[in-house]
């Protein structure tokens, strides 16, 4: 993987200094290798009127994974320079690509599959998106048609960040690179505020800055005499089911698998895998033994505190398959790493487990440069309990019943709140709470952080009048119509990788693995993987109280049954003690400061009733308190 970025504008204004200044801080990304191209046309023809000259400048931090000579320098052109190309990703399927375009007469300099990309293009022009396997986003300049094309992979996986304004755009593959262009002012997105406490991210094409926006995945930008176009490309389709038996289903999946892992194991550098102990990375460690001939190297996280550390699961898969293991224990003091992440995530994220994932990939680079992970397992076989929770709680509310409502009621308060929100009684009174209502606002409910209610009486009378009409649920609305299917599972799930997947997990990954200059490889999210478990019945996946019931069974002789059989437990990170004990002075020294209250979104006292709250164990904010504070914290960073 690596860092992108560029500048295309009518009027001539691209200089090297600045492209220079934006791969500055990109460097993390690529530390192997920087490479500058600029293109003044108005030069170039030696005009002296520049205004209607395309000015163009590409920039690139590569981290070297295949083919480690020279010839791998970006940017890279095509044989007589009409083509240019950036490139942050891996093409998986790049060498058979590259054998039908020898066949077809094209000469390669490199063994890079971003060469193969320009001559695909060439080709194929746009179209060629549909034959690239993997994750990506890259830049071409097409000199003979003067048109910019930009692209972004299927899933998401890697980024791409923009803005447009009087006819000059800017992107990279992080935010910083684009605000180093003196044009472009770093202004708050104050609506976006709202939505970031909802979920936690700034939700797809927003960001929380002011005209920058993200190129959405499975879409294509064309840039062309001053103007810009967006298409998409891909979908991932849940309206056609395939009808296989479920020994068929096992073994495609096992095959699939094993298909996906072995072509991310190409490298011409070292690699790894990121093992928790769950399921998914359990099953990719178990490829990877089974595809490498030396013993794998696996590295695991975990905390002090046992209900949160994962680290005996990890041991059990390590031991198992007799892999190279490494383990790291996060303490409280790890929060001194807070402002680093802010810097690095761009823009506020309040997923606490960006902690663990930074250190474990840290750990990781000491010893390999490529980690392969299990991200995607959840949402392709179905392994978070909301998806069967919709499936049941839509039963509910569609099965008519003397006294229904009264009996939930009575049933909800015969069960006390709890401080433990992965407690039995907890989550069934929560989910009993929410049953009866629609399954979209249902949904929404389960997965934001702070609720509409509670956004209102936290925000100021100021900007709760400015946020007036904006609505959160508007965002998760939009992916539930764009599903396809009626099954309610299948609507949860392809919600979930739009929104979730997409804006939370994915970038997750992304930063902890650049950050370390580290490359993350998910077979899980192979797009080919995605395609076949949209086409699979939701009753496949989910099977009664079963979650992933078929890759379970898939893979009942290879892992286990400690692993099998355990629930799932995600990489969450011990805040609700941290924020009563060694981190509670930080947390109410920064949000009561002077200066967080005078930015004015937030009532003083509301604040404070949140920091209390958990304080005296009456309810447990710690999620709430982290996304207060990396807002915050972001503030300081990229606003003051």
């Amino acid at each position: 993987m690596c860092g992108i970025c560029g500048k295309i504008s009518l009027n001539g204004n691209v200089n090297e200094a600045l492209i220079r200044k934006m791969c500055g801080v990109l460097t993390h990304r690529g530390p192997d290798d920087e490479g500058v191209w600029v293109l003044d046309s108005a030069l170039v023809t030696g005009s002296r009127d520049r205004s209607n000259g395309i000015s163009i400048g590409f920039g690139h931090r590569r981290l070297a994974v295949i083919d480690l000579s020279p010839a791998g320098h970006q940017p890279m052109s095509n044989e007589d320079g009409s083509l240019w190309i950036v490139l942050n990703g891996e093409i998986y399927n790049f060498i058979e690509l590259k054998d039908g375009l020898v066949k077809k007469g094209h000469v390669f300099k490199s063994h890079t599959d971003t060469e193969v990309i320009l001559h695909l293009y060439e080709e194929k022009g746009v179209e060629c998106l549909k034959y690239l396997r993997g994750p990506f986003s890259f830049a071409i300049w097409d000199s003979r048609r003067e048109m910019l094309f930009i692209a972004r992979d299927r899933i998401g996986k890697k980024p791409l960040y923009y803005t447009y304004k009087n006819q000059i755009l800017i992107f990279a593959s992080e935010i910083k690179a684009i605000l180093q262009d003196p044009e472009v002012n770093a202004e708050v997105n104050r609506p976006a505020i709202t939505d970031y406490l909802s979920y936690g991210y700034t939700p797809t094409p927003e960001t929380m800055f002011k005209g920058i926006m993200k190129l959405p995945p499975a879409h294509f930008m064309i840039y062309e005499k001053g103007n810009i176009r967006l298409e998409k490309y891909w979908a991932l389709d849940f309206s056609r089911k395939l009808k296989l038996s479920e020994n068929e289903y096992c073994q495609r999946s096992l095959d699939l698998l094993e298909e996906c892992t072995k072509i991310r194991l190409i490298s011409d550098v070292p690699l790894g895998a990121f093992l928790s102990g769950g399921i998914d990375s359990s099953a990719v460690v178990y490829m990877m033994a089974r595809l490498s001939s030396k013993p794998v190297k696996t590295f695991s996280i975990g905390f002090d505190e046992e209900k949160y550390s994962e680290l005996k699961y990890a041991r059990i898969i390590a031991e198992r398959f007799k892999t190279e293991h490494r383990e790291y224990i996060v303490k409280p003091n790890a929060i001194e790493l807070l402002p680093k992440l802010v810097w690095h995530y761009n823009e506020p994220y309040a997923d606490s487990s960006a902690l663990p994932s930074y250190y474990v990939a840290k750990m990781t680079r000491e010893e390999v440069t490529v980690a392969l992970n299990g991200d995607g397992g959840d949402e392709c076989f179905g392994g978070y309990e909301r998806f069967m929770a919709a499936r049941y709680a839509e039963l509910i509310k569609n099965t008519p019943f003397p006294f229904k409502e009264k009996i939930i009621k009575l049933i909800i308060g015969k069960i006390p709140e709890s401080l433990e929100f992965k407690d039995f009684k907890t989550r069934l009174r929560r989910f009993l709470v929410m049953s009866q209502k629609p399954y979209r606002e249902r949904h929404y409910n389960w997965v934001t952080i702070f609720r509409d209610s509670e956004k209102e009486n936290l925000f100021s009378d100021g900007f709760n009048k400015e946020m007036a009409g904006r609505s959160s649920f508007a965002y998760l609305d939009k992916a539930f119509n764009e599903c396809g299917s009626k099954d309610i599972v299948d609507m949860v799930m392809s919600t979930d990788i739009k929104t979730n997947l997409l804006d939370d997990l994915l970038v997750k990954m992304d930063i902890a693995t650049m950050a370390n200059s580290l490359e993350g490889r998910s077979p899980f999210l192979d797009h080919k993987m995605m395609e076949f478990c949209a086409a699979m019945p939701s009753a496949m996946k989910i099977k009664g109280t079963k979650l992933k019931y078929i890759i379970k069974k898939a893979l009942s002789k290879a892992l286990p049954k400690e692993i099998l059989s355990r629930g799932k437990m995600g990489f969450g990170v011990p805040l609700d003690a941290w924020f009563r004990k060694e981190l509670k002075d930080y947390s109410y020294g920064i949000l009561l400061s002077d200066k967080a209250v005078s930015r004015g979104y937030f009532k003083k006292e509301a604040i404070k009733k949140v920091l209390d709250d958990h304080a005296a164990a009456r309810i447990n904010n710690g999620a709430r308190i982290w996304s207060l504070l990396f807002l915050e914290l972001w503030h300081n960073e990229f606003i003051d």
